[in-house]
């Protein structure tokens, strides 16, 4: 079975050297990089998700040192309107928060952006009272590994997460940035509990306001990233986030209008990227094996955006058909060959749960002969 180890087997973890892959070492040559000359870059997906339960401080963490440039916390809102980092307002399946019986009665169904969904909520908890909750891993049926962390981190405050990169860019002598994503930004803001002034705020507070910050503030809202475009004059990056299908909350614009040549030029009007998923980029064939590039990230260059698309996972069952090892849905595929394809159309940066891994496929895209 096909396991972490073997996937990185004679690479440098997060320096990007050359390195062998079942044959004779190809000489380096130059790593992809993005418009502006700097190379490709690595965004660790909810920090290093892949070896830590996900919106953790560890995760951020681990995410930096093994090579990451971007940490990503999910942005939502606690009852006292103070963001925290979670990937969905829901938190029974991130938190232990189910096996709290003094929060039993909180356990309530709401409506999040048109879909009826069950659990517990962010916005029905102070941030004291979340902060006694502790994070689980997510997926525990394929990443069974991460449970070993269940119950150690509790969920971390934007503040913390703009403190936390601020130490690491020290101590690692390099530019750790942040990545936030304002989540259901409509749905939080009929609440009363909108995210995009404390996000403002955060930033500013931070020094991270500028347009050369090194920040990118994603949404799946359009109309998001206008607020805080027009409204809200933030000045820091912004991105616009896509699905293969339907569109934003409350948008008649389709995400396939969004993202035809028209679309984008529209879009570059106040965003600065786009973040697809990764099968806008390359779709799968109906046999489910990787098939050739869609052209977007030309498209988007040519309208003066960046493509940074989500999510790159190691594990077979997230592959395509062509690039998975053996048949156990949770061991290691061929990981670092995807990624190398994907950087190749001339990706801007890409989304990972395992930093390391995306920061070998980096410094490998262009070093084959």
């Amino acid at each position: 079975m096909a396991d972490r180890r073997q996937v990185l087997r004679f690479g440098a973890l997060a320096a990007g050297v050359p390195a062998v892959l079942g044959g004779a070492a190809p000489a380096l040559a130059t790593a992809p990089r993005d418009r502006d000359g700097r190379p490709a870059l690595v965004i660790g997906h909810r920090g290093a998700s892949g070896y830590r339960p996900e919106h953790t401080l560890a995760s951020y963490e681990l995410a930096a040192r093994l090579g990451a440039d971007f940490i990503e916390p999910d942005l939502v809102a606690t009852k006292d309107h103070v963001l925290v980092a979670r990937h969905e307002p829901e938190i029974g399946g991130t938190t232990d928060v189910a096996s709290r019986p003094e929060f039993a009665s909180r356990r309530r169904t709401v409506v999040l952006d048109g879909v009826t969904v069950t659990g517990w909520f962010t916005h029905d908890f102070t941030l004291a009272e979340l902060r006694t909750l502790r994070a689980t891993e997510r997926i525990p049926q394929v990443r069974q590994h991460n449970t070993l962390y269940n119950g150690l981190f509790r969920v971390p405050t934007l503040r913390e997460v703009l403190d936390l990169r601020k130490r690491l860019s020290k101590e690692l002598g390099r530019e750790i940035g942040v990545y936030p994503e304002t989540k259901h930004p409509t749905y939080f803001r009929r609440l009363g509990l909108d995210l995009e002034t404390p996000l403002v705020r955060a930033l500013r507070r931070a020094g991270l306001d500028r347009a050369d910050a090194p920040v990118f503030v994603q949404s799946f809202e359009a109309g998001n990233l206008r607020s805080l475009r027009d409204d809200h004059r933030l000045r820091a990056p912004l991105v616009f986030l896509t699905a293969t299908a339907g569109g934003p909350f409350e948008d008649p614009t389709s995400y396939a209008e969004y993202l035809t040549p028209a679309g984008l030029r529209r879009l570059s009007r106040y965003a600065d990227g786009i973040g697809p998923e990764k099968s806008q980029v390359i779709p799968r064939r109906a046999d489910g094996t990787l098939g050739t590039p869609t052209g977007l990230v030309g498209h988007a260059h040519s309208a003066g955006l960046k493509v940074m698309p989500y999510t790159f996972r190691a594990e077979n069952q997230f592959l395509p058909a062509d690039y998975r090892v053996g048949t156990d849905p949770n061991a290691y595929g061929r990981a670092i060959d995807e990624q190398v394809t994907f950087l190749r159309t001339g990706l801007d940066g890409l989304f990972t749960d395992q930093a390391d891994i995306g920061a070998l496929a980096r410094g490998m895209a262009f070093a084959r002969v």
